[in-house]
């Protein structure tokens, strides 16, 4: 948001404070432009992951008594407390993470390992959180200085807008301006563990076995938009995908009951309706635009500027 025709010595003189903006924001732009390229890029990937899962689910696929079959073929003795289901693999995965079995919902076989799609979207999101180095701090500072370049941009003031490259950068930038603040702002409070729904409601007695859950949770609910159903907070959850939104119920033996939203959550992974994925996929590819446009800006003026003091270096006196 920030590429102007002026120069910074007019710009400054004019609007001191203006100047000091625009420097910050392109600071801060180059100095986290790696890691903001990385977590940008994966974000885009993962954007489309919601609509991978909407479009696969087909109304009565994945049937209670398909998943309890499953459960007395692959966990006979009833140790598994977990559930995860990808629609676009037709793939339940029984048992905790990383120790249970992945079947095939179709067949019942036993799978080798997770797709070419599912390692992809996995590692997208290993990156996205941690950039595969346990470096969730760099993760959060990069969305933080995200965060602030948007509010120096904005600070900047409204700016003229011209059919060139700057003009462009500018109108992105404007144009999702609310979208733009959302999105790191939302993924810092994922980070904060800020959900904005209150303390957990206690357990209503003992969580009913895995199978059990199944049976209630099929008996008002259909499984094929099944997510995942596993302890969480010393009650049994499950996340389910009904008309594009991700829902969050605890299941007991009584029947499920639906949770507080966490919008933060819903908003920055673009799972509330199914329309929202596309917003993240517009949103990212317009903020890894940016991210390009700005530096190339930035370096296009710098050596613009260097040959211009060149030319009046071998000018004659």
């Amino acid at each position: 948001m920030a590429g102007a025709h002026r120069t910074r010595r007019t710009v400054g003189h004019r609007f001191p404070m203006k100047a000091w903006f625009f420097k910050f924001h392109r600071w801060l732009a180059l100095g986290f432009a790696l890691p903001l390229a990385i977590v940008l890029a994966t974000g885009l990937i993962l954007s489309f992951e919601p609509w991978l899962v909407n479009r696969a689910i087909q109304p009565g696929m994945l049937t209670p008594a398909k998943i309890e079959a499953l459960l007395q073929r692959h966990d006979p003795d009833g140790q598994a407390r977990a559930l995860a289901y990808r629609s676009y693999d037709n793939a339940l995965t029984i048992g905790a993470r990383g120790q249970g079995k992945t079947v095939d919902t179709a067949s019942g076989d036993v799978l080798p390992g997770p797709s070419g799609l599912a390692n992809v979207l996995v590692t997208a999101r290993r990156l996205h959180e941690t950039l595969l180095l346990d470096a969730g701090w760099l993760v959060i500072a990069s969305t933080s200085a995200m965060l602030a370049i948007v509010v120096l941009g904005a600070l900047m003031g409204w700016p003229r807008i011209r059919n060139n490259l700057a003009g462009w950068h500018k109108a992105v930038g404007w144009g999702l301006l609310p979208l733009m603040v959302l999105s790191p702002l939302t993924g810092i409070f994922l980070a904060a563990g800020i959900t904005f729904m209150g303390p957990p409601a206690a357990p209503a007695g003992p969580a009913p076995r895995l199978a059990e859950a199944v049976r209630v949770l099929g008996a008002q609910h259909d499984l094929s938009g099944l997510v995942w159903l596993r302890p969480q907070g010393g009650r049994l959850m499950a996340r389910l995908v009904e008309n594009g939104e991700y829902r969050v119920y605890a299941v007991t033996k009584d029947g499920a009951v639906a949770t507080a939203r966490n919008w933060p959550r819903l908003w920055h992974e673009g799972n509330f309706a199914a329309w929202a994925p596309w917003m993240n996929v517009i949103l990212s590819a317009a903020m890894i635009g940016l991210l390009v446009t700005g530096p190339w800006l930035w370096l296009r003026r710098k050596l613009r500027h260097r040959a211009s003091r060149v030319r009046r270096a071998a000018a004659p006196a």
